[in-house]
């Protein structure tokens, strides 16, 4: 399997460089702690990544850097000290393109028969993306949310193109109504709340109907081109959904589907991470001992990185 971002076709390549700041001030010392963290970006068909850079103060006692189950950068440090702030900057640099759209044409049901277990049947690591999560539980509710956009023997893209353009339209983008914790059904009620939500319905909407898909976590261009629209998101990090369109004689591919702005990623997107949902690809989470209550600052800057002139 490899990860393809659909976006229209365009040669455009973009060097962008992406700044994302964290800092924790705690109201009582930490005395020890351990993060796990995903910054880095990914490797893959439609971006390279071209250098990285992990800032932590105070300076950890120890630091280490791993792949996880899902192929994502992990890292790991811990603080053996007592201290009272936590800052980690990561900065990257970043080419990214907009590949050539999937074709996406097996119908939703015949993709949904692809992935269910049969005996006898090749199996494919994407049937993981069927189950539940933990932020993503299957209920009836989403069931019937999903059920007008997937109708007989309709192509898996073109359905999921049009339950990504419903959900853009039901939902109000909205901050501080929901948090890392609001359930995907909280928020499917309330028709209110950030990518990380509507990502979120839109997994548990598709898993519902039998379809593998994924969350990714990354950032958006924060300063679009002139004459473009600024996109919803682009001073945070970002999340968007992946479906899984199945190869006709093997391993298929992932088509992006952004539903907080009702769009394909493109060469404007940085992917980090992915995994079935938040949990998996968090930026930042540890275990502390002490730090009871914090406050949270977090800024993302992603800009255009000026290119020299061929020939100079």
């Amino acid at each position: 399997m490899h990860a393809i971002a659909w976006a229209p076709e365009t040669d455009t390549i973009m060097l962008l460089q992406v700044l994302h700041e964290t800092r924790y001030v705690y109201a009582t010392p930490v005395k020890t702690a351990q993060h796990m963290a995903h910054f880095k970006p990914a490797n893959n068909a439609r971006q390279q990544l071209l250098n990285h850079e992990l800032s932590i103060d105070p300076a950890p006692a120890q630091r280490s850097e791993a792949i996880d189950v899902y192929g994502n950068t992990r890292a790991f440090f811990s603080l053996q000290g007592r201290h009272e702030e936590l800052k980690v900057s990561a900065r990257s640099v970043v080419s990214t393109s907009a590949p050539v759209a999937p074709q996406g044409a097996m119908s939703w049901e015949a993709v949904r028969e692809r992935l269910r277990y049969h005996r006898g049947a090749a199996y494919d690591p994407a049937a993981e993306f069927v189950f539940p999560s933990p932020y993503v539980p299957r209920h009836e509710n989403f069931l019937a949310y999903a059920r007008p956009s997937f109708m007989a023997d309709r192509p898996l893209l073109e359905a999921a193109r049009e339950l990504m353009e419903r959900i853009h339209g039901d939902f109000t983008y909205e901050t501080e109504v929901t948090d890392v914790g609001t359930p995907a059904l909280e928020a499917l009620d309330l028709r209110r709340g950030v990518c990380q939500d509507f990502t979120h319905v839109m997994l548990a909407c598709l898993r519902s109907l039998g379809l593998p898909a994924r969350y990714v976590s990354g950032y958006l261009l924060t300063s679009p081109p002139p004459g473009k629209a600024r996109l919803v998101g682009s001073d945070a990090s970002h999340a968007w959904a992946s479906i899984y369109l199945p190869g006709r004689d093997g391993p298929g591919e992932w088509a992006d589907l952004d539903p907080t702005n009702n769009r394909a990623p493109g060469e404007d997107y940085v992917t980090v991470a992915t995994g079935r949902d938040y949990s998996d690809v968090a930026p930042i989470r540890g275990v502390l001992h002490g730090g009871a209550n914090h406050k949270l600052r977090v800024a993302v800057t992603v800009t255009p990185v000026e290119q020299p002139a061929q020939g100079s």
